[in-house]
């Protein structure tokens, strides 16, 4: 049975971690892009926006304190509202050396850091929300990476985030997270109402078939509240998937690149395709004020 929202909030994954040498994109690198790119989502409508740091001279996925703290206070010192979240995601990246030698990891991309060091831009900076992903997983398609969350890191990390009084959005990439999702509500580890983001269609996850949809939408615990997206062409579905199912948005450029084929977008267009939908579809959207009010999110200078 479809459980239509009448209203609901966006959230732009800004940019990710992912590689994006030698691929045509317009996605920001530089803290002041990524700034530049959040608040223009924002301007466009979204309420929420999901940030990650880029090395500025290499592009690649990075975790260094500075970037964060440049697009934060370039964010708060603007004159544009918005909610704030931080990924927590890096850190936890473990690339084996192959089939016949997996030990010892590959030094040049591997990165596992402690529950301290992962949350330390978190500690400083003290966004309205932060990301937490659920479990492990393989991760890139055909290779020797996996994401390494295990259950004693997740709730460590859980502890120290409700702790600081954030919010974490439960990253949620196949059903089995959703049984350590279920355990971190029951002893008190996430506070009621649950922030979920339901991650589908990224290879070795959750496939982003509308059945799968519906059963992670089912097993999550009572008042959750939930994104979902899909990576891709099935972002733009997966706007209207997410709602028809009872909850939120999520798009940008993290995700995908295209506003269509062989048309790059920018997080701006993609934020304002998808408010466009919402509209023709009498889903009201949220402001960054309503979605505080909604999570009790605590808005830090």
């Amino acid at each position: 049975m479809l459980n239509l929202s009448s209203s609901a909030f966006i959230t732009c994954a800004v940019t990710g971690a992912g590689d994006l040498t030698g691929m045509k994109h317009h996605a920001p690198i530089t803290p002041e892009e990524i700034a530049i790119s959040a608040i223009e989502a924002a301007k466009a409508g979204a309420a929420i926006v999901h940030i990650h740091v880029r090395h500025p001279q290499t592009g690649k996925g990075a975790r260094d304190v500075s970037y964060y703290r440049e697009v934060v206070e370039r964010i708060r010192q603007s004159s544009t509202d918005v909610v704030i979240n931080l990924t927590t995601g890096m850190g936890g990246e473990l690339i084996l050396g192959g089939a016949d030698t997996p030990l010892p990891p590959v030094s040049d991309g591997t990165d596992m850091a402690g529950a301290a060091e992962r949350l330390a831009h978190v500690t400083e900076l003290l966004p309205e929300i932060c990301s937490l992903d659920a479990g492990t997983m393989n991760f890139a398609a055909g290779g020797d990476y996996i994401m390494v969350n295990t259950p004693g890191m997740v709730r460590a990390m859980a502890k120290i985030i409700l702790d600081l009084g954030v919010r974490p959005e439960i990253e949620v990439f196949d059903t089995g997270d959703i049984v350590l999702l279920r355990e971190l509500v029951q002893e008190g580890l996430i506070a009621s109402p649950a922030l979920v983001q339901l991650c589908m269609g990224i290879p070795y996850g959750a496939p982003n078939d509308p059945l799968t949809l519906l059963s992670m939408v089912n097993q999550l615990p009572d008042n959750t509240v939930f994104s979902a997206f899909s990576v891709g062409r099935f972002q733009l579905p997966y706007a209207a998937m997410a709602v028809l199912h009872g909850g939120n948005v999520r798009v940008g450029l993290e995700d995908n690149l295209y506003l269509s084929r062989g048309q790059l977008a920018t997080n701006a267009q993609l934020v304002d395709r998808a408010s466009t939908l919402l509209g023709a579809m009498n889903v009201r959207l949220l402001s960054p004020a309503e979605v505080r009010d909604m999570l009790g999110l605590i808005k830090h200078d």
